[in-house]
């Protein structure tokens, strides 16, 4: 199995290497305009926040057919990686709470693939990451669009104002930029600081996204999120940002204890729980767009929903289109799937 990430490395390596992409691109078939957003698309498919490090994975990536390339979470200051591992595979389980277990390698079936990972939403400084978005932008096709995750980075003393204004500046940047939509990221299932799970507060997360438009007038906003286990809480949040949002993306992979046969974690006693993605969530992923496609519907809120989670294969992407997403994201399978967009492409020409 050809892996673009090379796990074995550390993030900065990947950073500066860009994505292991052997015998070059491939060929996309030429389908017809989409919406989304207020955009015309060339496809509803794309890649979300996670993979695509710096504008060499956004462009390389471009190539082969994705056409909703998020940048990876950045913020506004310097964040370092964790230390490896920061990416493992794991077994599935059909489960989505308790442990689950390292395995040594891939299933040689990319479609039965479950991975792990444990970075902490490392960022560069923004003073490299700003003319870095840039590039990116300049690298799309025709009929492509840049999103730009960000995330508000705590200090000391600070409070929900002091968080929001954090994540508004960083959209500012990232508009300034060339960003065509902004992601403001409530969710990560691996780190120990408050911006993990914002997305479980409902009115914490209304002042961030009210803080956010404030900055970034008219242009596209989203919500990405983690697991709601309640349909009270997602229909709770889904209200309380309805007003200054245009979508969500979800979901933002599920947090387990991640550990060897043994018992011990593989991340370090430090980050026991880290995030689970790939086949394992896929089907929790399913239910929990459909649950807010309906949510949206009965409370009559105007929200796009971007599908996260588990999709590897065509299957996996219908999916989530037939419980009415607006888009699909892969999140981990561009990893070992990069075709998957252009094999998408040939199959349903209206994805």
């Amino acid at each position: 199995m050809q892996l673009t990430y090379d796990i074995l490395k550390t993030y900065q390596e990947n950073y500066d290497a860009g994505p292991s992409l052997e015998g070059g691109g491939v060929t996309c078939p030429e389908v017809p305009l989409k919406r989304l957003l207020g955009y015309q698309v060339r496809s509803r498919l794309g890649i979300a926040a996670g993979l695509l490090l710096n504008s060499r994975w956004i462009e390389a990536y471009s190539s082969l057919g994705f056409d909703l390339l998020t940048y990876k979470t950045v913020r506004s200051s310097y964040r370092p990686c964790y230390p490896l591992p920061n990416w493992v595979f794991v077994s599935d389980d059909g489960q989505i709470n308790g442990p689950i277990y390292y395995r040594e390698s891939p299933p040689e079936d990319t479609s039965a693939v479950t991975s792990s990972v444990c970075f902490g939403m490392p960022s560069m400084s923004p003073d490299v990451w700003r003319p870095d978005v840039a590039r990116a932008k300049e690298a799309l096709r025709d009929g492509q669009l840049l999103i730009v995750s960000v995330v508000g980075t705590p200090e000391a003393g600070w409070g929900g104002e002091e968080m929001a204004n954090d994540f508004a500046e960083c959209a500012a940047w990232a508009v300034e930029a060339g960003a065509d939509i902004v992601e403001a990221n409530l969710s990560c299932p691996n780190v120990c600081t408050a911006e993990g799970s914002i997305y479980l507060d409902p009115e914490f997360s209304r002042g961030v996204a009210t803080t956010v438009r404030s900055r970034i007038g008219k242009v596209p906003l989203l919500m990405k999120v983690g697991y709601f286990e309640e349909e009270s809480l997602m229909r709770s949040f889904l209200q309380a940002v309805s007003a200054a949002v245009d979508g969500v993306t979800m979901v933002n992979g599920l947090t387990r204890p991640v550990l060897y046969p043994d018992g011990r974690p593989v991340f370090g006693s430090d980050y026991v729980q880290a995030g689970v993605l790939g086949r394992s969530i896929h089907r929790a992923s399913v239910q929990s767009v459909q649950m807010a496609k309906r949510i949206a519907r009965s409370e009559g809120l105007d929200l796009s929903v971007l599908a996260v989670g588990g999709a590897s294969v065509l299957a996996d992407i219908k999916d989530f289109f037939d419980v009415g997403a607006d888009a699909v994201l892969m999140g981990s399978s561009p990893m070992y799937c990069p075709s998957l967009a252009a094999d998408a492409k040939l199959h349903c020409r209206d994805w």
